[in-house]
C-alpha cells in the first residue's frame, strides 16, 4: 500500500486472520526504516516518515547541576536503587562513575553508549535524563562521610509506616526519566549491566505520568486518586533555587541537593466507597480544580482560618492541604511523584500506588516537619500507606570531561 492509498476498514476477521500479513508489515517498515538511515536502497530519505519531535528532543547532560531535579518532569521513569558489593573502595567507585557518566552523558543525547549492543535503541533521547544519587554507604564505602549532607541519613520511623526492605535503602541510585518506555528501558539497561562489577540490584520502582501532548506543558499532574498533586512546589527562578539547590559551600556541596524517595501504598478499593464531598474535605481541594476549598483557581492561597454556616473551618484541620502547607518558600520542597499500577490480585483489587520523589536542599529543616505534620493527623492516612524510604544526596553536576561526584570522591 503506498501512502496515497485509500485507508481501508479494519474489521475483526482481518484482525484475527492477518497476523502474519501483519508481522509482514511490521518488517517491511523496519526494513525501510533502515534503508533511509543508512542511505541505502532505493527510497530516498526524503519519502521517510520524519521523527516524532517528542523522540529527538534532548535535555542537556552536563551543566554544575544535574538534570532530572528541576526538569519539567517526563512521563516514564525508572529508579533503581544499588548495593555496592563488598570491597568496592573509592578507587572503585571512580571508575564505576566515570563509566556510568560516560553512559548516561550519550545516551541523553541520542548516541548509543561505547559497545551499545542494542545501538538502534538510543537513538531517540526522548528528554532522557539520568540522575546519580549517593546513600549514606556510598560516602563510607569511599571513605568520605565527612562529605555526606549531615541531612542524608535514615529517616526516624513514623507511625504509620509499614516499611519493606524490598523498597527501602539503596547506596547509589540511578533516576531514568524519559518520555518514551522504551528509552528508559534501554538506559536502564546499559547502566546496570555496567555496574555488575560494582554493586548488585537492591530495588526497582518505575512510574508514569501524562504522556506528552496529553495536556499542555506545565499542568500539574494527578494521582491515581484523581487528585492533582505537586500544586504547592516552589515557583521556578530563585524560590525552586533557595528551596533546592545547595547554594554555596565546598565544591562537593555547592548546587548538590538531596532526595527522599517514598513507595506509597493507595487503597483505591477504599477510596472509591467516599462520596465526591468526602474525598474533597480529606484532600482539602477540589478534585476537577485542584482549588483550595476556599478559593476558585488551582494556586489560589488557602484561608485556613474560613468558616463555614456550621461554624467549622471550611479547610479542615486533618486535611492534606492544611497538615503539608508552608508559606516560606525556603522551607519548600520540590515534588516530582511517579504513579505506578502493578498486577491486581485475583479479587482484582489494585496494586497501585505514589512514587514520591521530594528534592529539597536540607531534608531535616524541610522534609522532616512536614512528614511530621502529616504522620500525625493527615486523614489521607486512612488510604495510603508508606511501603518504601530511602535517601540519597544527589551531588553536583560535572562539565564536558568530568564525571558525576568527582567533587565527592576526587
Amino acid at each position: 500500500m503506498t501512502g496515497t492509498s485509500p485507508v481501508r476498514p479494519v474489521s475483526r476477521r482481518g484482525l484475527l486472520t492477518g497476523g502474519t500479513l501483519a508481522a509482514g508489515g511490521a518488517l517491511t517498515g523496519a526494513a525501510a526504516f533502515a534503508t533511509t538511515r543508512t542511505g541505502r536502497g532505493g527510497r530516498q530519505a526524503a519519502d521517510a516518515t520524519p521523527v516524532a519531535s517528542v523522540g529527538s528532543l534532548v535535555e542537556p547532560f552536563y551543566g554544575p547541576r544535574q538534570a532530572g531535579v528541576a526538569t519539567e518532569p517526563q512521563a516514564h521513569a525508572s529508579f533503581v536503587a544499588l548495593t555496592l558489593q563488598a570491597g568496592v573502595d573509592r578507587a572503585a567507585l571512580g571508575r564505576m562513575l566515570r563509566l556510568l557518566t560516560d553512559d548516561a552523558a550519550r545516551l541523553t543525547q541520542g548516541q548509543p553508549a561505547l559497545a551499545d549492543t542494542e545501538a538502534e535503541l538510543g537513538l531517540l533521547p526522548a528528554r532522557l535524563t539520568v540522575t546519580f544519587g549517593f546513600g549514606p554507604g556510598l560516602y563510607r564505602a569511599a571513605g568520605v562521610d565527612d562529605r555526606r549532607p549531615a541531612s542524608v541519613t535514615d529517616l526516624p520511623a513514623f507511625r504509620v509506616d509499614r516499611l519493606q526492605p524490598a523498597w527501602s535503602g539503596g547506596d547509589l541510585l540511578l533516576q531514568l526519566c524519559a518520555d518514551d518506555a522504551i528509552t528508559v528501558a534501554h538506559a536502564q539497561r546499559v547502566l546496570l549491566k555496567d555496574s555488575r562489577p560494582f554493586a548488585t540490584v537492591r530495588w526497582v520502582q518505575q512510574g508514569f505520568r501524562r504522556s506528552p501532548g496529553v495536556e499542555p506543558s506545565g499542568h500539574t499532574q494527578r494521582n491515581l486518586f484523581g487528585q492533582l498533586d505537586g500544586t504547592a512546589n516552589p515557583r521556578p527562578g530563585t524560590p525552586m533555587d533557595s528551596a533546592v539547590f545547595v547554594p554555596d559551600g565546598p565544591a562537593w556541596l555547592r548546587d548538590s541537593t538531596t532526595l527522599v524517595v517514598r513507595r506509597i501504598s493507595m487503597n483505591l478499593e477504599t477510596w472509591d466507597l467516599l462520596g465526591r464531598a468526602d474525598r474533597e474535605l480529606a484532600v482539602g481541594r477540589r478534585l476537577d480544580t485542584g482549588a483550595p476549598l476556599t478559593g476558585s483557581a488551582e494556586h489560589d492561597e488557602p484561608d485556613f482560618a474560613a468558616t463555614g454556616p456550621d461554624g467549622l473551618t471550611v479547610i479542615p484541620d486533618f486535611s492534606h492541604v492544611t497538615r503539608a502547607h508552608v508559606t516560606d518558600d525556603r522551607l519548600k520542597i520540590l515534588r516530582r511523584p511517579y504513579n505506578y499500577d502493578g498486577l491486581p490480585n485475583a479479587d482484582g483489587h489494585a496494586d497501585a500506588g505514589l512514587i514520591f520523589t521530594s528534592y529539597q536542599a536540607d531534608i531535616a529543616r524541610q522534609f522532616l516537619p512536614i512528614q511530621r505534620r502529616l504522620a500525625d493527623r493527615d486523614l489521607l492516612n486512612e488510604w495510603t500507606t508508606p511501603i518504601g524510604s530511602a535517601v540519597f544526596a544527589v551531588p553536583p553536576g560535572c562539565p564536558p570531561g568530568g564525571w558525576i561526584g568527582e567533587q565527592v570522591l576526587g
